[in-house]
This record gives structure tokens, sequence and C-alpha cells, in this order.
């Protein structure tokens, strides 16, 4: 049944001291805290805290941005917290596990960062479905070969289109322009090439 804190600063212009001094109000027998730049995902101190915390504790924060780095960490923590009976007091917004209302606003802040990530995935799905209507390609790109370049070149000049060019040979309408362009070049310079030889 121990008061464990944690503080956290991430940049210069913020106080640690003002975040240590709330915690030592409210009585936490052991504090972990560190200051760690925005550009490492690393918190050593944080992973001491976690690991330190049993069931009955309580772990005390000052806000709620100084415990998890994203929606879904958040989310994680809670379903931990809970599983464990670990409460949780968040000075600044007034929220403590251990009473009803304060359970309730954390199980509702988890319950969103859940419902957000759900909705990130959905729309990340329906993003990929959508491009790939438009012709994007996902994964590893067809392999082009002189054979293939030449052969998409002669059903281009029998009045095949790009587009189902693009769909026969599984590449994108840009590749097949290319393919075109390439197989040109390539024309041009033997013609240029035989003309010097024979002349």
């Amino acid at each position: 049944m121990t008061k464990i804190g944690y503080a956290r600063v991430s940049s210069t212009g913020q106080s640690l001291e003002v975040q240590l001094d709330k915690l030592n109000q409210v009585g936490c027998d052991k504090i972990y805290h560190e200051k760690q730049s925005g550009k490492t995902a690393a918190r050593p101190e944080f992973q001491k805290c976690m690991n330190y915390l049993r069931e009955g504790d309580t772990l005390v924060i000052t806000r709620l941005d100084r415990l998890a780095r994203s929606v879904i960490h958040l989310s994680q923590v809670a379903e931990r917290f809970q599983e464990e009976s670990i409460d949780l007091v968040v000075i600044d917004q007034a929220i403590d596990t251990s009473t009803p209302t304060g359970r309730l606003m954390f199980n509702m802040l988890a319950a969103i960062a859940e419902f957000e990530t759900d909705l990130r995935s959905e729309r990340q799905l329906e993003g990929i479905a959508k491009a790939k209507e438009h012709g994007v390609k996902f994964g590893r790109p067809t392999k082009r070969t002189d054979e293939m370049d030449l052969e998409i070149y002669n059903k281009r000049k029998e009045g095949v289109s790009i587009g189902r060019l693009a769909k026969d040979y599984d590449l994108g309408s840009a590749t097949i322009y290319r393919v075109l362009n390439d197989v040109l070049e390539k024309i041009s310079s033997e013609s240029i090439e035989k003309a010097k030889l024979s002349g």
C-alpha cells in the first residue's frame, strides 16, 4: 500500500522542482523522476517505477501526459492498473481512481483512447483500400525484364491502352510510360549505332 510518485520533464523550459514539490505535498513514499529529451523514447526511471508498483499501490503524477506517451500507451497502462488493483492519482486533473468518480473518469479516458486507436486503424485500412482502387500498388514491385519491356512496347504499338497494360502486368501507369520511354530510347540508340557502322 505504497504511494509512489513519478515526475518527468522533456525540455529545459519545464521545471522538475514544481512536480517534485506537488508529489511531496501529497505524501509520496518514493519518487522516481527524470529529465528526458523529446527525441528519445527511453524512460529508464519510468520503467523502474512500473516494475516497482505492486497490487494495492498508488501511483501519483501531476498530469496525465507525464504517464503515457500516446493514447495506445494510456490504454495499456489503464488495463494493467485495473488488473493489478493499482490506483492512480493525477494531481492537476483531479483524478483519483480509488474513488468511484475517479475510476469512471480514468476508464472513460482509456475507452476514448482505445476508440481513437480503433478509428485510426479503420481510417488506415480505408485509405489503403482507396489507394488500391486508384491503382496504387503495395508490396514488392514486379521485376522488369527486357523481354517484358519489349512485349509491353509491342502491345502498345498494336493499340493496347496504358490502363490495360498496367492491369495485365500489375504495374502502375507511370511505370508503363517509363517502360515505353526506355524501349524507345534503346531503339533510337541502336539505330544510331547501326547508322554509324553502315556509314
